[in-house]
């Protein structure tokens, strides 16, 4: 089941921000110091949940513990989360739930693609959110997908589809029927749980993010490993996952290059990886074995146009550089030939700390999620400018990480959960005065 979708809207949305971070034609360099924060300084919310710039507001859409529409209850550890227009004018919020077994589903329900030993699905999966686009009420709830594990991000798709990534490589045996460790497809317009068809020849590993390039329907993944890597699944039929296709791994092309600095390129190739369901999990060494590169806990990730056309994608190496506190890399496809770029390095925790979900905002600067939880750990939603200058957008008030960051499909509103207790939040404001 699949849902209308307008690839020409799809590719202008994406477009429009993308082109905000090279209108300057400025290439990143990174600071030792914060920028001129563009939005203004933090201030205190009187609620204690988020801390935002003046003229920026939130409001809570739904919480832990919820009643939604089919009678179970909003679950915990919110997620990875993308964002759909329905018809009639209505959203569509799809969202992952980073569960392991033993922890509450909220009462799910449908046909489960694994179970624990006592019968019940194991509680991962996601929920959909309908809302209505112009006010923002909650329309409807429920879930979309059970008896997986660890849902923690995934991608958008141009055909109207969420594809949810298990962060956990569970073998079948005592502990789960089923081995783990896939990519599943969630259609934008579901109602129900939907028939929980692993693609495994996406390959099987420590899944994070995903992002489709609707141009070739190749879709990119990140692997949150000290030494994952990134992966590029090119399907047999673009837009049809579960025909199956060749799973790559990217490379430098030079292999004597090293280390790549700040604002440099370099041009990289895709090596092909055999037995993708890899029940070893051992993808990311064979690939290290041929010669792939390896990031440092590969996390978000997001793909967009820049000023010129050139398809480009953006994602977050957690804990790489050289203080381990978070890179920004840049992949541009096809300019004629692939090229990585380190666009970010955080030197220190004021910077940046542990980025993981990241998107991008209608005036064209990377929104990134931060995850640390180091003692007395503050977690914020981090800016980076056109010219690789971090700042503080939001600061979360509560001991836990923000998570999923989205726009809606009109560039209004930014979604965004705080992962546990789930707390799913609006954010408007003046995004692109800046």
């Amino acid at each position: 089941m699949t849902m209308a979708f307008d690839r020409r809207n799809f590719l202008t949305a994406t477009s429009a921000a993308f082109a905000g971070l090279y209108a300057t034609g400025c290439e990143a360099k990174p600071r030792k110091t914060r920028s001129a924060d563009p939005y203004g300084p933090l201030l205190t919310d009187p609620n204690g949940l988020l801390d935002l710039p003046k003229h920026f507001s939130y409001r809570v859409i739904s919480q832990l513990g919820d009643v939604m529409s089919d009678g179970g209850k909003v679950p915990d550890a919110a997620d990875g989360m993308g964002c759909f227009a329905l018809p009639g004018g209505k959203l569509a919020l799809v969202r992952n739930h980073e569960l392991r077994p033993g922890k509450d589903s909220g009462g799910a329900v449908g046909a489960a693609f694994d179970r624990m030993a006592d019968g019940s699905p194991m509680p991962g999966g996601t929920t959909t959110l309908v809302l209505d686009a112009a006010t923002l009420e909650r329309e409807g709830e429920f879930r979309t997908l059970t008896g997986t594990i660890r849902n923690c991000s995934g991608g958008v798709t141009p055909w109207g589809t969420w594809l949810t990534c298990e962060e956990d490589v569970t073998r079948a045996g005592a502990k789960a029927g089923q081995d783990h460790g896939w990519v599943f497809e969630v259609p934008a317009n579901a109602t129900a749980p939907v028939d929980p068809v692993p693609l495994k020849a996406m390959g099987r590993f420590n899944r994070e993010a995903a992002v489709v390039d609707p141009k070739s329907g190749a879709v990119f993944q990140t692997e949150d490993r000290e030494d994952g890597l990134l992966y590029r699944f090119l399907p047999t039929v673009p837009g049809q996952l579960a025909r199956g296709g060749k799973l790559q791994a990217l490379a430098l092309a030079d292999p004597g290059q090293g280390a790549l600095k700040s604002g440099g390129w370099a041009k990289v190739r895709w090596i092909d990886l055999d037995n993708p369901e890899s029940p070893g999990d051992d993808l990311r060494k064979r690939g290290a074995a041929l010669g792939a590169m390896a990031f440092a806990r590969g996390e978000g990730i997001h793909l967009g146009r820049d000023a010129k056309g050139k398809t480009e994608l953006f994602f977050v190496a957690t804990s790489g550089g050289a203080a381990k506190l978070g890179q920004v890399w840049r992949l541009r496809l096809n300019a004629p030939a692939d090229r990585l770029q380190l666009f970010f390095e955080s030197s220190d925790p004021d910077q940046f700390n542990y980025g993981d979900n990241l998107t991008v905002s209608p005036g064209g600067h990377l929104i990134v999620c931060e995850d640390q939880y180091t003692k007395d750990a503050v977690n914020h939603l981090r800016g980076l400018t056109p010219a690789g200058l971090p700042y503080d957008f939001a600061r979360v008030r509560l001991p836990t990480e923000p998570a999923g960051a989205c726009f809606s499909p009109d560039g209004k509103v930014m979604f965004v959960n705080l992962y546990s207790p789930t707390t799913t939040l609006a954010i408007t404001g003046p995004w692109t005065h800046l």
